[in-house]
């Protein structure tokens, strides 16, 4: 490694997180070029179904002669494999890049350090694993998804300092405030989908959608074991694509899917699967209780962000209790306190 490689992957980094919420399901990459200490092309892949970053940066450069004697950082091994588009490997020996450096290995298992050894048998000197921990962070859903066949899960509840998340009979309560509503709408871009349970789809009667933040609109889920919700909610409204999981047969719908469970099984992993099978990476949790619970008890998450408010209910639904390590983050957020846990998988939930 040369002193300088660090700036410039995590300038590759950097360009990598501005295609949050478009590249999915792809993963997030950003391509960096240097020449003699200087950038001469930078790129990131911005859309799915749209050029990759490598593409991106090298149709940057103005004069392609130098890329023989220029460097090229990209934060995910290079495809090798013809998808949306052809491989990024197959390009950068095109291209006569003779140098490469690596943050990550590809675990889609099209590519699985095939992108590597393509570049390696063309006679491109490859590094990598240069700040991989922060190129996982970076991937952890599309990581997490192909290693752990299951979707990212990101639980995320709003609750009073006395330790409630609703009124009695959950009645509705505006318990945290306006900053922490629209950094809430900001992690539903993010996501690939957002899940609620019956209770809460039919006492808050929620859109799920996003709203005062740019970003894609999440894929709705909503837990309805027994089609209880009425055709006037906002879940049903066919504004977008929306999975309601329930044990009665299905009936058609204007942009909304019924998958029909079996009563036999339990319910969350039978929900898992389909996302699974369906490429959803990624699903913000946003309650109620119940789904919240039963999640924490089989040690089925990866995130928790819990806004805790200064206001006090005194009696209401209780929120789930927490014995947790792994605290990433605790800041202020408005007037409310935000905890932001990463599961460890060594102190599960209790």
């Amino acid at each position: 490694m040369k002193p300088d490689d660090a700036i410039f992957m995590r300038r590759a980094l950097d360009l990598a997180h501005l295609g949050t919420g478009y590249a999915r399901p792809n993963p997030l990459v950003g391509c960096v070029v240097v020449h003699q200490g200087r950038i001469i092309g930078e790129g990131w892949h911005e859309r799915y179904g749209g050029p990759h970053a490598e593409v991106n940066a090298l149709a940057a450069v103005a004069d392609p002669a130098l890329l023989p004697e220029s460097r090229v950082y990209v934060t995910l091994e290079p495809c090798a494999h013809h998808g949306k588009t052809p491989p990024c490997a197959d390009l950068l020996i095109a291209q006569g890049v003779r140098d490469v450096v690596i943050c990550n290995d590809d675990p889609f298992p099209l590519v699985a350090g095939r992108g590597i050894a393509k570049l390696r048998a063309a006679g491109i000197a490859v590094e990598t694993g240069l700040l991989a921990e922060e190129g996982r962070w970076l991937n952890r859903r599309f990581f997490h998804y192909h290693e752990k066949k299951r979707p990212y899960l990101v639980l995320k509840w709003a609750e009073t300092a006395d330790g409630f998340l609703a009124g009695r009979y959950f009645q509705q309560v505006q318990i945290s405030g306006p900053q922490a509503s629209l950094l809430t709408h900001q992690w539903r871009a993010e996501e690939q989908a957002i899940l609620v349970g019956t209770r809460t789809a039919l006492h808050d009667n929620p859109r799920l959608s996003v709203r005062n933040w740019p970003g894609p609109q999440p894929t709705r889920l909503v837990i309805d074991k027994n089609l209880s919700l009425p055709p006037t909610h906002h879940l049903l409204d066919g504004s977008q694509a929306t999975l309601i999981y329930t044990y009665r047969q299905p009936r058609p719908a204007t942009n909304l899917t019924l998958v029909t469970l079996s009563e036999a099984n339990d319910l969350l992993p039978q929900v898992l699967a389909d996302l699974y099978e369906r490429q959803v990476q990624s699903v913000l949790v946003e309650g109620g209780p119940t789904v919240l619970n039963a999640l924490l008890n089989a040690g089925l998450w990866d995130e928790i962000r819990v806004f805790r408010s200064p206001l006090k209910l005194g009696q209401g639904i209780a929120a789930p209790r927490l014995g947790l390590s792994g605290l990433r983050e605790r800041r202020n957020v408005g007037p409310d306190e935000l905890f932001w846990y990463v599961n460890d998988r060594k102190h599960p939930a209790h």
